[in-house]
């Protein structure tokens, strides 16, 4: 991390309200470093970056010591707490590659992990049972090719990424696993988190645990200093470091207008590779990925598909092990709602023999479609929908809908 003459310069930059990444990117590669632009008199910093930076950079921003002292108290509190910026030997250089690196980064885990080959997973917040199913099993295939798993640790498909990069591949019992952050430990697995937050905040809270067992395999990555709230206006930009720490890009379920969407374009504009997961023409979950797939996104429906585009690309995860094996088969995953008649079944488990899961298919569907397509009662049914939700079989939607789900 810079000495702590340097840092409180960089702090003190990026923390003065009207300096933006452009504004100080410009003050820097005048100056030279942010104590030469401290240093720089007001008419340099107006001649440089305007009237309203100079104002700003003249004064002290509000409550800076406190702040600087939390930002320092965090960082003293792990060895496995860092700050990184352009020019540290650990600054992952495929940011350095994209049009808006960031000046400053907060890091807590494993620093290898920056640099390794990593795929993005991202997707909705309000995923569908099937979706997290897919993240999960995408996520487990691409950690055990020896990809480390990039997403944000939203709520939904983020999480599922993160999850099944760790091994938490079962959704019964899950959150028990998650207890722990020593479990599951034997299983190969390494995953990132980039986060809109500071470094010492999780959000949702409800991920506590998850980011402590990313944080001891992997990393979790922001440019927001400790303390920092979960506003709005930071997710955004938080999704260009998502793509450009990312060799691809897979969106597993996204609405229309989704930030997933803003993820999958900002892979593209740095010529990183976007995959998407087709699913149903009546879901919302699945236009986002139809319409990627309409603008040239590649679509997937195994995870080895992901892993020969980028070996065709001459991108792989060769060489990079970690707690991971590059000599492993990946399992694969399923296509949200697709029906594939000439290759093998998305679930061949034994419970794919019953004649209810058959006739359900895998898009969604209303309990009338199912009497009309069995012929069975209502209550006959009911009973079997109940035991199959129960054994993991299949999840209820919103709007009195059914759907299928996977085997984990």
């Amino acid at each position: 991390m810079p000495a702590p003459d340097d840092f409180e310069a960089w702090f003190r930059l990026l923390q003065t309200p009207g300096v933006g990444r452009e504004s100080a990117r410009r003050l820097l590669a005048a100056c030279g470093s942010p104590e030469a632009v401290l240093r720089a008199s007001p008419a340099t910093w107006r001649a440089l970056a305007g009237a309203a930076v100079a104002q700003a950079l003249a004064q002290v921003p509000p409550q800076f010591d406190a702040r600087l002292a939390a930002a320092q108290a965090w960082l003293d509190g792990a060895d496995d707490r860092h700050v990184l910026t352009p020019g540290h030997p650990a600054y992952p250089p495929r940011l350095l590659q994209t049009a808006d690196p960031p000046l400053l980064l907060y890091v807590q885990g494993r620093l290898s992990t920056l640099s390794a080959p990593g795929v993005a997973v991202v997707g909705s917040r309000g995923a569908t049972a099937q979706g997290l199913d897919n993240a999960r099993q995408f996520a487990a295939a691409l950690a055990e090719r020896g990809y480390v798993v990039v997403s944000g640790l939203a709520a939904g498909i983020d999480g599922a990424a993160h999850e099944g990069a760790l091994g938490t591949l079962a959704s019964p019992g899950a959150a028990a696993d998650l207890e722990a952050p020593d479990a599951n430990a034997d299983r190969p697995g390494v995953t990132l988190a980039v986060i809109g937050t500071g470094p010492d905040i999780v959000y949702p809270a409800s991920h506590r645990a998850l980011a402590a067992r990313i944080a001891a395999r992997g990393a979790i990555v922001s440019e927001y200093a400790p303390g920092t709230p979960p506003l709005p206006e930071n997710f955004p930009p938080r999704n260009r470091l998502i793509a450009g720490l990312s060799l691809g890009t897979l969106v597993v379920e996204a609405a229309l207008r989704s930030g997933s969407l803003i993820t999958a374009r900002l892979a593209a504009e740095a010529g990183r590779e976007v995959f998407a997961i087709p699913g149903s023409i009546h879901a919302p979950q699945s236009r986002g990925c139809h319409a990627l797939i309409r603008q040239g996104a590649k679509l997937v429906e195994t995870a080895e598909d992901i892993v020969e585009e980028l070996r065709q690309h001459g991108t792989t995860a060769a060489g990079f092990t970690a707690t991971t094996s590059s000599t492993s088969t990946p399992a694969t995953a399923p296509a949200a709602g697709a029906h594939r008649e000439s290759t093998a079944p998305i679930d061949d488990s034994p419970a794919a023999a019953d004649p209810l899961l058959q006739a359900m298919g895998h898009d969604p569907v209303t309990l009338d479609a199912l009497l009309a397509r069995t012929g069975f009662g209502v209550a006959q049914i009911n009973a079997r929908l109940l035991e199959l939700e129960l054994e993991g079989r299949l999840a209820r939607l919103p709007g009195g809908l059914f759907q299928r789900r996977s085997a984990g």
